[in-house]
């Protein structure tokens, strides 16, 4: 890999402005574009043009209150590539929006009462002893110092 590869590794990203622009019009309908600009890591400009894009698209309406603007999101609205055409925008959204998580750019809580996710499966089964692969010497293989392993039991602790 030569350095100009990994200056160019280092420059993408999975979403595309306009997902991130989205976003943060999702997390507040309310936002100043130079706020969602500055959370995109764009132009004040380069925010109103993808706005304008979203809007023309059918993807956002905005609405004048006062002298803000207020979007509004087509949830409903499919993707545009063909692959992702099945999906609408809200599955999309949920994933970054704080309908579903913490948000580390606002003052919302993390969600702590997630279940844990169950324990893995152990073996039942006595499959004898287990063959030292690297053929080490241990006369029993597994452990060290020859003792021998068994699946579906646990070690015993040392005493």
């Amino acid at each position: 890999m030569s350095s100009d590869d990994g200056a160019k590794a280092g420059r993408w990203t999975f979403l595309t402005n306009h997902a991130r622009v989205l976003v943060e019009i999702a997390r507040d309908p309310e936002v100043r574009l130079r706020d969602v600009a500055a959370t995109a890591g764009i132009t004040e400009r380069a925010a109103q043009a993808i706005v304008s894009d979203l809007v023309i698209a059918g993807y956002l309406t905005r609405t004048r209150v006062g002298r803000r603007n207020r979007y509004t999101i087509n949830e409903d609205q499919g993707f545009r590539h063909p692959a992702e055409a099945d999906h609408n925008l809200d599955e999309f959204l949920a994933l970054f929006t704080s309908r579903n998580r913490h948000h580390p750019h606002t003052d919302a809580e993390t969600v702590t009462d997630v279940p844990a996710a169950p324990a893995a499966p152990s073996l039942t089964t006595d499959l004898g002893p287990m063959p030292d692969p690297e053929g080490a010497g241990h006369e029993e293989g597994g452990r060290a110092g020859g003792e021998p392993v068994t699946r579906g039991s646990p070690p015993e602790a040392p005493g």
